[in-house]
């Protein structure tokens, strides 16, 4: 498989640019000048300008458009005034550049024409290179021109959530034939992750060398699994793609959703942070990740459509538990939802940064 370098030109110039910033230096559990902010799903459909934009263009040849990405991703830089821009894109990207057919449907989600569900036809995805998603490149360079001093956070999709996807056809709540999957052919399942991890890694790392700054691994589904399940048959696979970029220079974010008792294991992967959605609070999650990871989150959601006080309290709740740990992102618990409004998101980026507690 053809991979591009981490350490290339765009890497090396926009580095220092960074260096000092907030969010990097929390990152490194380094000091900082203020808790730095970012918010999952900040680009997208809480934002009027996001949803005229798309407007009539569907969700995948939006992703594939460089110029329509950087626009979406610097929505809420200029509105929000956040510390990191995060790449619009979506997971299954790299799934449809590595010849999966499926479609974004609008209120489901990812939808897989052909399930993968049999040795025969994990042996039919393929690789990809820098060529296949050649879009995202551009993107990339074209938004950390724009960005200056902001860094860009590229991501991907863990192995076991792409595999879920692929192997139930599309978004589930049991994730029933995945399990069936993974216990009842276990090498199956993991020639399966194993091809989507070098998929992910690759994704990355084409990032990485047009001048992302930080990455993020999203395990959207993992919480659904045990502790033994997830040591047995996935943290091997999100080791692997977090490895791989262990001397790329950036700091590497790993997250999923109702991981609490996850959390240790996800910390051995080999992220320097690790996401925590809100039902776990940050001082808890850090006793259980270790002193040598940096902490991402945890305001819920939903908290955002309470009155301000209450949100307020909230953000002052989650700065507080955050000094637990040794580096502390400020972010939410899982993405913003469609109906936040967004000068609520704006209050909550001026409050963070005007609250000194570190």
């Amino acid at each position: 498989m053809t991979t591009t370098t981490p350490g290339s030109a765009a890497r090396h110039a926009t580095a220092s640019t960074h260096e000092s910033s907030a969010f990097l230096r929390a990152c490194r559990r380094q000091p900082v000048p203020h808790t730095p902010v970012w918010f999952m799903r900040q680009a997208g459909r809480s934002l009027p300008e996001y949803r005229e934009l798309r407007r009539g263009i569907g969700m995948l040849d939006s992703c594939r458009r460089p110029d329509l990405v950087a626009e979406i991703t610097l929505q809420p830089v200029r509105r929000h005034g956040v510390d990191a821009a995060i790449l619009f894109s979506d997971i299954v990207v790299p799934l449809a550049a590595a010849g999966v057919d499926l479609d974004i449907v609008a209120g489901t989600g990812p939808v897989i024409a052909e399930p993968l569900r049999d040795a025969a036809a994990v042996d039919r995805l393929r690789p990809i290179t820098v060529d296949d998603v050649r879009f995202v490149d551009e993107a990339v360079r074209l938004l950390v021109a724009a960005l200056g001093d902001t860094p860009l956070i590229g991501f991907a999709g863990a192995p076991f959530t792409l595999a879920s996807y692929l192997v139930e056809g599309g978004p589930s709540r049991t994730h029933s034939r995945t399990k069936a999957l993974m216990y009842g052919e276990p090498e199956t399942w993991h020639a399966l992750c194993s091809r989507l991890a070098d998929i992910t890694l690759e994704f990355l790392r084409v990032q990485v060398s047009a001048g992302v700054a930080a990455v993020q691994l999203f395990d959207s589904w993992a919480g659904a699994l045990s502790e033994a399940d997830y040591r047995r048959f996935v943290l091997p696979h999100s080791a692997t793609v977090l490895a791989g970029l262990a001397g790329a220079g950036v700091p590497r974010i790993h997250f999923g959703v109702g991981t609490a008792e996850l959390l240790g294991a996800m910390g051995e992967a080999g992220a320097d942070v690790v996401g925590v959605d809100w039902r776990t609070p940050l001082d808890v999650a850090t006793a259980r990740i270790g002193p040598d990871g940096a902490v991402q989150g945890n305001l819920d959601p939903c908290v955002l459509l309470a009155p301000w006080p209450v949100v307020e309290a909230e953000v002052r709740r989650i700065l507080t538990e955050g000094l637990a740990a040794p580096g502390h992102v400020f972010n939410l618990g899982h993405g913003v939802l469609p109906e936040t409004d967004p000068d609520v998101l704006t209050r909550v980026v001026e409050l963070i940064h005007t609250t000194s507690v570190r």
